[in-house]
């Protein structure tokens, strides 16, 4: 019995360890090794309907977030903090005398899982090496699949992606405007651009006898709003101050910039002078970002510890 409680005590040393060189690691982008929780996720792909599936045998690689602990473990499952020792070395002690555990209960989205109960059970099972474990399933129905992701960034880049084929794919954008390059580093953007086109569409269809096709009103929109905003968010060269956006995201916070300064001074605004205000407006000099980066990744430290100082969770606020 000390054998096992000796090679317990190692093993979980072992993995809070990898944890602790993990978070060495992306010590300048912390949210990299940060299980992805739940709850954000179901925010990005808005999940229709709730199944209950069952138990099944699950791979445990699929396994790659937590509705609730999603703070005390990293994006590997490795332990973070030193008072999850107890419980962890008890499941540990379990799996190294071959004793059965209940199965662990977890939700199913896009071919993910996430961990409603057994996150102790799960971490241990990924640091010996384990490939399926059982699992009662809920499963939250979604249109998406997503390849497994290492954290919940690649989660997002993988969405656009997504959202981007079907935006492409149903309205026919690419073969219409000769134009692939509508990208967004959000979820979501791509309604609102197709929210754009239908309201471009209304209006011209106020001053036209016939219907406007929507093949002619993309045309339309993008020879008209689209391009003449993108050409001059390029000239005021506004991009500079937002390195890791696209220029379609600045087209978006361009439009809901100048329509709030219509509805404050009127339609006479024009697009030049909202583009050349919102430069003014969110500029930030290089030596601010830099100390914002720096000031986000003391506080995410900091956070981080008093989580580990408490079994309550504290909640991280997005930044845009």
């Amino acid at each position: 019995m000390q054998y096992i409680q000796t090679q317990s005590e190692s093993d979980f040393a072992k993995a809070k360890s990898k944890a602790f060189f993990n978070e060495i690691q992306h010590l300048l982008t912390p949210e990299e090794a940060t299980l992805i929780s739940l709850n954000d996720v179901k925010k990005l792909i808005k999940p229709q309907n709730e199944t209950y599936v069952g138990m099944k045998t699950i791979p445990i690689e699929k396994i790659v977030g937590s509705e609730g602990r999603y703070q005390d473990f990293d994006n590997k499952f490795f332990p973070k903090s030193s008072h999850l020792k107890n419980r962890w070395q008890h499941v540990d002690e379990a799996a190294i005398q071959a004793i059965d555990l209940p199965p662990i209960k977890v939700y199913e989205i896009s071919g993910l899982y996430f961990v409603r109960d057994g996150n102790h059970r799960v971490s241990v099972a990924k640091a010996r090496g384990t490939e399926f474990i059982d699992a009662e399933v809920v499963s939250l129905q979604s249109e998406i699949v997503l390849k497994t992701p290492d954290n919940i960034a690649d989660m997002v880049k993988q969405i656009i992606n997504y959202e981007k084929r079907v935006f492409y794919s149903e309205t026919n954008f690419g073969d219409i405007t000769d134009y692939w390059c509508l990208d967004f580093s959000r979820t979501g953007r791509y309604d609102v651009i197709y929210n754009h086109i239908l309201t471009h569409k209304y209006y011209l269809n106020q001053s036209s006898e016939t219907e406007i096709s929507m093949e002619d009103a993309i045309l339309s929109w993008f020879n008209t709003v689209y391009m003449p905003l993108v050409s001059s968010i390029r000239q005021n060269k506004i991009m500079r101050y937002f390195p890791k956006r696209t220029l379609s995201d600045l087209y978006v916070w361009v439009v809901r910039y100048w329509d709030d300064v219509k509805r404050k001074y009127g339609d006479e605004v024009s697009m030049e002078t909202a583009v050349e205000n919102f430069r003014k407006t969110y500029k930030i000099p290089w030596f601010r970002r830099f100390i914002n980066t720096i000031k986000r990744v003391i506080l995410r430290k900091q956070m981080s510890m008093a989580r580990n100082e408490s079994d309550s969770p504290l909640d991280d606020s997005k930044l845009e």
